[in-house]
């Protein structure tokens, strides 16, 4: 007899990021909540992003780009990442830094690109013409294999589907015989067969059995209505990138591509993405797809260097665009690689074309909040004196580091015994993390015996 047991406990992979509790802007009409969907004051720069999602679903973005601009901590990326599940849950939402534009293997602006493509996506609906029933017959003629006579091969088959409304029986060949053997498919077996390309999916088995079970390894779905051979709207999401390469590995004719499946080209020729604008545009006129833009979000942006701004001003008004925002914490700073002096270290003309949107340090009963959502995302119970405690770490020195210390916190609770995490837990991994001053302390006190850069 099978054993069977009962598993305890999720049975499933679950990693808490530094913002999975963010869940949108938290807004009333345009109006921000103080705390809402994860999010926690920053009412100014909310509502400001709260007037952009309403500007992207108008269509009424183009040309224009977003820079949250803060001390750091301050929930830019936190806002970046809100917007876009306004936005929705198909809409692309990209993350990069600017420092990952600088590569040996690809152009600056090579990079930018295929990030920007990989943030639009395309919603494609297709309507196709399938067989679908469930299996009530099925007779597979076989034949000897032409090179081996050993073996057999299937020759073709005779299948009958029904619906609830008809029956029919369909001779099929070679290749879809196949797949019927090599998926199984058996009467009781509800099947989809699609009239052009032959493809067959299995799709589960038929709710009206003779025999079922209590328990049931397969997907029990109920018998089909209406007729067998029928028009059926398919509806999936792929980005530009996606399309591109799709296309570019179609096109692409070398040894390479013919042995390994790869090409030699490590960039993807414009010519090629040209072609993919236009099937999506034509796709788009005739009712087929719909384009959603989604959000390129580049943090650390004063890292980018002059080509890179150039190459965004010249991307962000083109036609098919995603919603950039760039985020930066520095001040009045040069332009990377020239000696030019900027605000946050970006061309004056490129800022221009920015809605700059500001953060603000969060206050003592800000930072409480942000601990108190933090510590339950991670599952940590807290008491009222440890949170305190944890408030006046960040006030002290940072809210990142103070949240860094949550679970370190609840780790020594544990093997203390115990459920909820104490004060004395929260002092104990103070004293054993430090914080970027007293790192920076060490450094200078024991500067002798570290080893140099040359």
């Amino acid at each position: 007899m099978v054993e069977i047991r009962e598993v305890r406990g999720s049975g499933r992979f679950e990693r808490i990021g530094a913002h999975s509790h963010i869940k949108g802007l938290g807004l009333k009409g345009l109006k921000a909540e103080l705390i809402a969907d994860g999010m926690v004051g920053q009412t100014e720069a909310r509502e400001a992003a709260g007037i952009i999602v309403s500007m992207i679903k108008d269509g009424k973005m183009a040309g224009r780009a977003v820079l949250l601009a803060g001390p750091p901590g301050t929930g830019k990326t936190a806002i970046a990442i809100a917007i876009a599940k306004e936005l929705g849950e198909d809409v692309p939402f990209v993350m990069i830094a600017g420092s990952e534009i600088y590569s040996e293997e690809k152009k600056k602006t090579e990079i930018l690109m295929s990030a920007m493509r990989k943030s639009i996506g395309v919603r494609i609906h297709e309507l196709r013409k399938i067989y679908e029933g469930e299996v009530k017959s099925l007779d597979i003629k076989m034949t000897r294999n032409p090179y081996n006579p050993y073996m057999q091969i299937p020759e073709s088959a005779r299948v009958t589907l029904r619906t609830k409304n008809e029956t029919k029986t369909f001779e099929v060949g070679q290749s879809v015989a196949m797949q019927l053997i090599n998926q199984g498919i058996s009467e009781g077996d509800i099947i989809m067969i699609d009239a052009e390309t032959g493809r067959v999916t299995r799709l589960g088995r038929s709710a009206e059995r003779e025999k079922t079970y209590d328990i049931e390894a397969e997907r029990i779905i109920p018998v089909p209505s209406g007729p067998i051979l029928k028009e059926k709207e398919f509806v999936y999401t792929v980005t530009l990138n996606d399309l591109d390469e799709m296309t570019a590995r179609r096109s692409g004719s070398t040894l390479l591509s013919l042995f390994f499946g790869g090409r030699e080209e490590k960039e993807i020729d414009p010519e090629i993405r040209e072609q993919v604008d236009e099937m999506v545009k034509e796709w788009v006129e005739q009712g087929k797809a719909e384009i959603l833009p989604g959000v390129l979000f580049i943090d650390e942006a004063s890292l980018l260097d002059l080509e890179a701004f150039s190459f965004l001003t010249r991307a962000m008004e083109s036609e098919l665009a995603p919603i950039i925002i760039l985020a930066t914490n520095r001040g009045i700073t040069k332009i990377r690689g020239t000696d030019y002096i900027s605000p946050m270290g970006m061309p004056l003309d490129f800022l221009d074309r920015l809605l700059i949107i500001r953060t603000r340090p969060y206050s003592r009963e800000e930072v409480m909040e942000i601990l108190k959502i933090r510590a339950k995302a991670e599952g940590v119970e807290l008491t009222k004196e440890a949170l305190n405690k944890l408030a006046d770490i960040a006030v002290e020195s940072s809210l990142r580091f103070a949240s860094l210390l949550v679970t370190p916190a609840a780790v020594n609770a544990r093997e203390e015994g115990r459920k909820e995490v104490r004060i004395e837990d929260i002092e104990r991994v103070r004293k054993l993390f430090s914080d970027i001053k007293e790192a920076s302390e060490f450094l200078r006190k024991y500067e002798e015996k570290f080893i140099k850069a040359a």
